[in-house]
């Protein structure tokens, strides 16, 4: 990747940049990733000088090359986008950063929750900050951090009025350890509102805690899709192998929806064990789409690694 950046003259990105009678070029995205401190400067000189909807269209259209390769990174490049004075580029940025541990990062995005005017990037930053409570749960970060993190999304919890914000509050608290978090994801769950419902679901599946298996099974027949694929996500996530043979049947069954039977396959490999195997090795011997084949050998690799764990008597 360096590579590629290093053909493109970043003079060349500039100018695509401030050319506002031609569409942005994707093959100048690349040239965001691990970028140089001179090329970043000369961002910022221009950035803004930079039409909002571009500089908009520009860190989304990052998101996905993100998700796709991991072995990229944004991070100077939305550290910079953090500032920017368009909400929408602000919440990108934030979601730009999701792989990032630089605990430098937490009164950033802790000032972007308590006051950013924003409810979009509020919502984002409770968000980015679950990372972090994960990264503390595994003594990454230090002990009073974490707990000012959790003091923070917890107040949200108890004082927002604003539901989306609390959601992603809630989903992040799902990788905490404190008590205070169990009966916030109760209650979620015993909400009408099914995106409430979704969003226990993520945290019950965070948690590692399986204590929550009753209530992950009892949604995996949910009528609603969303309701459904968090807890097929979150079968997988807690290791629940009293899932494994409606997950089967989920992943094998071609009338069902094609997100659920991908979760159900990818929630297959984190589960493990021999009588998963099988049927993800006939699905993708008859898999004609290339990213479903894709997605079901990443799955085989996988539950090779999650077998491997469970034979060495490895909890992770």
């Amino acid at each position: 990747m360096d590579e590629v950046n290093r053909s493109i003259d970043f003079k060349e990105v500039i100018r695509a940049l401030l050319d506002n009678s031609h569409p942005f070029p994707p093959k100048y995205l690349h040239s965001f990733s691990d970028i140089s401190t001179k090329n970043l400067n000369s961002i910022r000189k221009i950035w803004d000088k930079v039409d909002p909807k571009r500089r908009a269209a520009l860190v989304e259209d990052l998101e996905p090359l993100l998700e796709a390769d991991t072995l990229l990174c944004f991070d100077d490049f939305a550290q910079l986008a953090l500032s920017d004075p368009e909400a929408t580029v602000r919440s990108h940025a934030i979601r730009l950063l999701w792989e990032s541990d630089d605990a430098h990062l937490i009164p950033i995005i802790s000032y972007l929750l308590e006051n950013d005017p924003s409810d979009e990037v509020r919502a984002a930053a409770a968000s980015g900050l679950g990372k972090f409570i994960y990264m503390g749960e595994l003594d990454e970060i230090p002990a009073n951090l974490l707990k000012k993190i959790e003091d923070q999304l917890l107040n949200v919890m108890r004082n927002s009025k604003n539901q989306e914000i609390q959601r992603k509050a809630l989903e992040s608290l799902g990788y905490s350890s404190r008590k205070e978090v169990a009966p916030f994801i109760n209650k979620a769950f015993k909400e009408k509102d099914t995106r409430w419902l979704s969003s226990a679901l993520f945290a019950m599946g965070r948690s590692a805690d399986r204590q929550w298996e009753n209530q992950v099974v009892e949604m995996i027949e949910h009528y609603d899709e969303e309701v459904r694929i968090e807890a097929i996500r979150a079968a997988g996530e807690l290791e629940l192998v009293s899932t494994r043979e409606i997950l089967i049947e989920k992943a094998t069954d071609e009338t069902e929806n094609w997100e659920i039977r991908m979760a159900a396959i990818w929630s297959l490999s984190q589960i493990g064990g021999e009588d998963a195997r099988e049927p993800l090795e006939d699905l993708l011997e008859k898999a004609e789409d290339e990213e479903e084949a894709d997605i079901i050998e990443e799955a085989l690799d996988n539950l090779s690694f999650t077998d491997d764990q469970h034979t060495f008597g490895i909890n992770l």
